[in-house]
């Protein structure tokens, strides 16, 4: 169990968000250089992927290990979480890749698909790829939506997901994507977060309506106010679902926990703004695969420690030597 408090200086959910975003620091040493690839997707598009170079210029070093990180709403091999872990990995000797999702690497993908947080299918021919070109243990990680997305891939692997990776963990995830997606449509939410995803999310929809014309409505695109709304116009109906509810129901990781067949942690903070504690699985609602750590505190993937600035090292520590111990 991840026995985490937070610092004194740090009170309350947002705070614990917000600071470990901007301010924390996030790794010990030198900041981690990444060294690029450019993979072609099944339906002719592409990904690319950030490999973690031992220095700057240099190949990922090689390792038995390799830790992949799915990354978060908007995120990338940047943020403070992808920092952080491609710091533990370094200390640890592994390999370490962040696959970014499609739009999120700095260029605009070519086809009118996206990524969305159910995107199981997309999860699986990156960590087959992986699994082709790495001859060692894989252990995979996802923050946020990049953690829904995986545990719904390790439900519908089932017992073949042991064939491609050794342990999945899924941090702050919004494995029950109604009650997420209503939560940060609210309040203080809505003011701040909301504003923050929207901001980015809307041009990379509009480019790809230039992209491909009549892919949806333009006016209903620049009128959304929330993501749900968002959704409705554009990651639902792109992606093969019908509208808001459809997609937040089906791509919903939590109904799926009792069907992962392989080692698997669920790590969700209960003040976290974007996760409601109250919707937070329980034992007997996943299978004896699954295992539940629900610290008091930590926000959304927060988690900081130390005296000011405080540093975010803390939970890929933990949740990186919970994967580790089934590589052995």
């Amino acid at each position: 169990m991840m026995h985490y408090a937070a610092p004194w200086w740090l009170p309350g959910g947002n705070l614990q968000t917000i600071w470990s975003a901007l301010y924390a620091k996030r790794y010990a040493g030198v900041r981690p250089q990444y060294r690029r690839a450019r993979w072609s997707a099944p339906d002719g598009d592409f990904i690319d992927v950030d490999w973690l170079a031992s220095e700057p210029g240099e190949v990922a070093p090689g390792s038995n290990v390799l830790l992949v990180l799915f990354h978060g709403l908007e995120g990338t091999s940047r943020s403070q979480y992808s920092e952080a872990f491609a710091d533990y990995a370094q200390q640890k000797g592994m390999a370490f890749a962040v696959p970014h999702f499609r739009g999120c690497s700095g260029e605009i993908n070519l086809g009118p698909r996206a990524y969305h947080s159910g995107d199981y299918e997309e999860i699986d021919w990156i960590l087959q790829r992986f699994r082709r070109e790495h001859a060692g243990p894989i252990i995979a990680a996802g923050i946020s939506l990049g953690g829904n997305a995986l545990m719904r891939w390790a439900a519908e692997a089932g017992a073949t997901a042991g064939q491609t990776v050794t342990a999945v963990a899924s941090i702050c995830s919004p494995i029950d994507l109604a009650a997420g997606g209503h939560a940060i449509g609210k309040g203080f939410n809505r003011l701040v977060y909301t504003r923050m995803f929207l901001k980015t999310m809307k041009p990379k929809a509009l480019v790809k309506l230039k992209q491909h014309p009549g892919l949806f409505d333009e006016h209903a695109l620049r009128a959304a106010k929330d993501l749900y709304d968002f959704d409705n116009v554009f990651t639902a109906p792109v992606h093969g679902f019908k509208n808001t509810e459809d997609y937040w129901s089906r791509a919903s990781a939590k109904p799926h926990l009792g069907r992962i067949q392989i080692p698997a942690l669920v790590l969700n903070a209960r003040n976290d703004p974007f996760v409601p504690h109250w919707c937070l699985p329980s034992a007997h609602e996943v299978s004896k695969s699954v295992t539940l750590w629900q610290p008091v505190h930590g926000g959304h993937v927060g988690f900081p420690s130390g005296r000011v600035p405080g540093h975010v090292r803390t939970m890929p520590h933990n949740v990186g030597d919970w994967l580790t111990q089934f590589t052995h």
